[in-house]
């Protein structure tokens, strides 16, 4: 697995100049997508629905409003 490209903005775009919140998305050779975020297991596992599950595996982590806002014209439809 590869990451092929960032999606949205690059976190010096965002005002990131330092370094220290570089929250940022990429796609995967697969067609997954990763994401770099603060990490919020133990914040937020509790929070989730009850429909919601999180495999032991996996993290919840946080990216800002604006990662996500300034990724969603490269994200693909289908």
């Amino acid at each position: 697995m590869k990451i092929v490209r960032r999606v949205g903005a690059t976190p010096r775009e965002r005002g990131s100049a330092t370094g220290q919140s570089c929250p940022d998305i990429f796609e995967l050779s697969d067609g997954s997508f990763a994401v770099i975020g603060r990490e919020a297991t133990l914040e937020l596992d509790p929070e989730l629905p009850p429909d919601a599950a999180r495999a032991d595996y996996e993290r919840i982590v946080i990216i800002t409003r604006d990662t996500l806002v300034r990724a969603k014209k490269d994200i693909p439809d289908v």
